[in-house]
């Protein structure tokens, strides 16, 4: 026997409270109500487990976004839906970094509210993939969005419906969004979906790699120039954001940018106005812009080759993509896309997997995330040889030092990551032994110790925190091996 999900209704409008009750009440939901934030969070501490709240952001003493966190403190999985006005977009970025699911902009009609509880009380079936790997058939638990240029956007593992939800709300709320991952796993495709649910839909979207161009180039595509600004320019040429004006400029690895530059982009960030190069006159646009990287942000900060206030402004929103070993359950899904894509690309009919091909597929560790799944794909596609797709995941299984990972995310007879997390294992426990050994050289007299090891003083603060580093005769120890990466 099946048991209607509780929604619990927090607002301080009595009328709304009614009117939000009725709606769900017509479709069979158990109803809770609270008139306040304080009301909300002593339910939920005396045991209430709602399947999902819908909080009002605006209410006087205790708001939605301290309701928010003190909700999570006591049930870190609830999931939370705030009902927030037209104007309110700031509170809204603030209410998804705090964890909320999605957001009901007021007044609402019953479709808005159904759209929104059918998408965050779907339950998870990702263990039943997981189990039966030779089912890669699309179900209704599995979230597809098709792009253009053959690219697609899938989600079936709770992170990525999490991200999914995320970029509907996202989207809506002109903000800049920062995309981090390793390579390959789909920041670019994340952006475009950002941009075609966006309200610039029908305007550009343009991509600019900043690690593909020296910096002067990358400054005349970014900016323009004008005739006679250096040898060879003949005639004046817009930038990208000129011709991106009321559209959405997607920056890739924007780790790699000169720091110069990025003062640049800061100033552009701030008022939306920039100059040519050779040119003495303030252009002024209205660009949003989404930044992707897959650098260690902190570490840039630290060693000073990203401006921390560049990524404070980037940072209105930010999204870590997971990379393709810790969403398992999706590779067979994947493979059936990918497939079915690249036959109608090459015209070649679909080739299918048999169970053997797809558990090599699921084991394997892709490095190249993504990308390296396609390659895949494309290769078994075009040479039809399954045994021969099965030896080359285990060539690069032992090439990367053991073989192939299980299903849990472990490798057998090597250590997570293969050599190149053995080798960053090593460089980060030399490191952590000179930064004690110069503590303790010094007394713990950090500048000086900073001077000693030849970095920075602010990057000596961001090692000792990364690898907890504590005075001798604290209650901690400092030999915190397991918090090196």
């Amino acid at each position: 026997m099946s048991v209607n999900p509780t929604i619990l209704i927090v607002d301080d409008e009595p009328s709304m409270l009614r009117y939000t009750k009725t709606l769900l009440e017509v479709d069979n939901y158990a109803v809770e109500t609270a008139n306040s934030g304080f009301e909300a969070v002593k339910r939920v501490r005396e045991g209430l487990s709602p399947s999902l709240i819908l909080l009002d952001m605006a209410m006087p003493s205790m708001n939605g976004l301290q309701t928010i966190e003190e909700c999570k403190k006591v049930r870190p999985e609830q999931k939370i839906v705030v009902l927030s006005c037209v104007s309110d977009t700031s509170t809204v970025v603030q209410a998804i970094k705090l964890g909320a699911l999605d957001y009901v902009t007021k007044p609402f009609y019953k479709s808005e509210l159904d759209a929104v509880l059918k998408r965050c009380l779907e339950q998870d079936k990702s263990e039943k993939s997981k189990k039966h790997l030779q089912q890669y058939s699309v179900s209704d638990d599995v979230e597809v969005e098709n792009l253009e240029d053959d690219l697609f956007f899938l989600a079936a593992s709770p992170q990525m419906k999490q991200i999914r939800a995320q970029v509907s709300l996202v989207a809506k709320v002109d903000v800049p969004v920062l995309l981090l991952g390793e390579s390959g796993v789909g920041k670019e495709i994340l952006a475009r979906l950002i941009h075609k649910m966006s309200v610039r839909a029908h305007r550009p979207l343009l991509k600019v790699n900043c690690a593909a161009l020296p910096a002067e180039l990358l400054e005349s595509e970014l900016f323009g120039y004008e005739a006679g600004a250096f040898t060879g320019a003949s005639r004046p040429k817009p930038g990208k954001f000129e011709l991106c004006n009321k559209g959405t400029i997607l920056m890739d690895e924007i780790g790699e940018m000169s720091t110069a530059l990025q003062a640049k982009l800061l100033h552009v960030l701030q008022d939306g106005s920039f100059s040519r190069l050779g040119s003495r006159s303030n252009i002024t646009v209205d660009v949003r812009v989404l930044a992707a990287t897959n650098i260690n942000i902190q570490e840039a900060i630290a060693n000073k080759t990203l401006r921390e206030d560049l990524y404070y402004r980037l940072n209105a929103f930010t999204m870590q993509i997971p990379p393709l070993r810790e969403r398992r359950e999706e590779i067979p899904l994947l493979l059936k896309h990918f497939m079915n894509r690249l036959s109608e690309r090459y015209a070649h009919p679909p080739l299918s997997y048999s169970e053997r091909l797809l558990r090599a597929c699921v084991q394997y560790h892709w490095p190249g995330n993504l990308r390296e799944l396609g390659n895949f794909v494309k290769r078994y596609l075009v040479l039809q040889d399954e045994d021969m797709a099965i030896s080359e995941l285990e060539v690069k299984s032992k090439g990367m030092g053991g073989a192939p990972d299980s299903p849990n995310g472990t490798s057998a007879g090597a250590p997570e990551g293969g050599l190149k997390s053995l080798v960053r294992t090593l460089k980060d426990e030399a490191e952590l032994r000179a930064i004690e050994q110069a503590l303790t050289a010094t007394n713990w007299n950090r500048k000086l110790a900073a001077a000693r090891l030849n970095i920075s003083y602010k990057a000596l603060l961001y090692k000792i925190k990364q690898y907890q580093i504590v005075p001798p005769g604290s209650n901690r120890s400092s030999e915190i091996r397991t918090g090196l990466r």
